[in-house]
């Protein structure tokens, strides 16, 4: 295994990982633990920017998606609540619970 099998071995786990971590982010009912699930996904996907040779836009892809998003969803989630609930739901379409 030379040099670029590596390469892409490892750009085709982090593109797997992110896959999952989306995955998990949908699937989640915890806001919280949602948006660790995006970050995570961000990740990986700036180590496939890495992988690519792309250092501009890894730095400026961290800074954003794994530092200044999630800063700003979990302010959100601190104003709106934590769990997704039917009620919140309800709450949201106007309906009376």
């Amino acid at each position: 295994m030379d040099y670029v099998d590596l390469i892409f071995a490892m750009m085709g786990l982090s593109a797997l990982l992110s896959v999952v971590a989306t995955a998990l982010a949908i699937r989640s009912k915890d806001l919280l633990n949602a948006v660790i699930f995006s970050s995570v996904q961000s990740v990986a996907y700036a180590l496939i920017y890495f992988l690519l040779l792309a250092p501009d836009i890894v730095l400026v892809y961290v800074a954003v998606s794994v530092g200044i998003y999630p800063l700003i969803l979990i302010l959100l989630i601190k104003k709106v609540g934590r769990y997704e609930t039917k009620q919140n739901w309800e709450q949201l379409k106007g309906g009376d619970v």
